[in-house]
This record gives C-alpha cells, structure tokens and sequence, in this order.
C-alpha cells in the first residue's frame, strides 16, 4: 500500500477526530487573538477600551481616597468587590463538582449528547478530554476569583494608610493602585473563563455548536470591551 493509500484511509477512519480538533485549535486562536489584540489596544490606548479606562479610574480613585481620607467610602467599594469574587469563587467550586460528576457517568451521558454530534468524533476519550478541559477552566476560575478576594482584602489595610505616613514605608498611592489594578486583573481572567467555558461547553454536543459560540462569544466581547469614540 502506498503512502497516499494510507494516508487516505487514516484520514477516512478519523476524520471525525481530525474534525473535532481542528476546529477546536481555530477556536483557541481565533479567541487568543482576540485577547492579545485587547490587551495590546489597552496598553497603547486606554481610553478606547473598557479595562483601560478602569485602570485609569481605579488608579485616581486610589489618589483621592487616600489623599482626602475617604476610609468609608473605600471599605464599602472594597467590600463589595470581595463579596462579588467571593460568590464567583463559589460558584466555580459548585460547577468543579458538577463536572467532576459528569466524568464519573461520562459512559452514560456521552451517547445522549452525541445525538447533536453529526460531525464530530464520538469516541470517549476525547469526550472525557472535553469534560477535563471544562474542568481546568473552572480551577482556573476558582483561583483567580480566590485571588481577588486576598488582593481586595491587602487593599483594604493599604488604602487607609494616611499619605504623610505611608510614603515613609513605601505605601504610595502609585503602589496601591498597582496592587489594586492586578487584583483588579485577576478577577477578569475569572471572567473569561466563565466565558471561555460557554465554547468548551458547547463542544460536547459537537464542533460546530463550538465554532458558533466562539464567533457569537468574540461578536458580544467586541461589543462589551471596546467604547465608542467621541469625535473632537
């Protein structure tokens, strides 16, 4: 047999699988520009996305809490941030044990998805690579939401240090802000990967469910992350 005869029949055994993972890679790039393009839109201008203009705000929001001692108001703001982590962390533990349960009957929910499966592979190890790669988006989420709640936390001592006093041990209102804009970070990357996982979701009924989320998925972030532009 030939190397195009084999070729050709691994492709026509596997198709399915090749399927499956093709369109799976086109969705990590496709949303993995997406990001790259934001962040790097970020950087260069803040003002014309949404997590730009928010690290400005929260940084002059530092500056004048700290300057004109607004300790109530900054722990009521702080407090709020930490309840909103703390209940995503939450949930991400109850959607752990969700999917942790999933794979336990993976061998009797498996054949009732794949009912609106036409195109993708129907073998069970990829379905249980499916269910794990769910599962790692949401340790990922339960970390970076449980991060958040010890950086609100670390903010909320630091930003009631008066100024006079605090530039004496490196308590500035410059550093604050960092800290509070990295703490700030970690709870939208908890976001994504509640959003990343309606994609990884929809990937368990087949590839196409998935390469239609992701382009819906990028359409509405486009929407929600960028701000029009006044004119001059």
């Amino acid at each position: 047999m030939s190397f195009m005869e084999s070729l050709s029949a691994f492709l026509s055994s596997n198709w399915r699988y090749i399927v499956d993972l093709t369109v799976f890679l086109a969705c990590v790039l496709i949303l993995g520009g997406y990001q790259w393009r934001l962040v790097r839109r970020s950087r260069l201008s803040p003002t014309r996305t949404v997590q730009g203009l928010n690290a400005l705000a929260r940084s002059a929001w530092v500056a004048r809490v700290m300057r004109e001692d607004r300790d109530v108001m900054a722990v009521q703001t702080l407090r709020n941030s930490t309840m909103a982590a703390t209940l995503m962390a939450s949930t991400a533990v109850i959607l752990i044990l969700g999917i942790l349960n999933m794979l336990a009957n993976a061998d009797k929910i498996g054949p009732a998805l794949h009912l609106l499966n036409p195109t993708g592979s129907h073998e069970s190890g990829l379905w249980i690579f499916k269910l794990m790669l769910i599962l790692v988006d949401f340790f990922v989420a339960f970390f970076s939401f449980s991060l958040a709640v010890r950086g609100y936390n670390h903010v909320g001592f630091l930003i009631n240090v008066p100024v006079e006093k605090g530039e004496k041990h490196g308590v500035t209102p410059f550093k604050v802000a960092m800290h509070l804009n990295r703490t700030a970070s970690y709870y939208s990357i908890g976001m994504r990967t509640y959003y990343l996982s309606v994609p990884l979701i929809l990937w368990l009924f087949g590839p196409l469910w998935m390469f239609i989320a992701t382009i819906g998925l990028i359409m509405i972030l486009d929407h929600l992350d960028h701000l029009p532009q006044q004119e001059d």
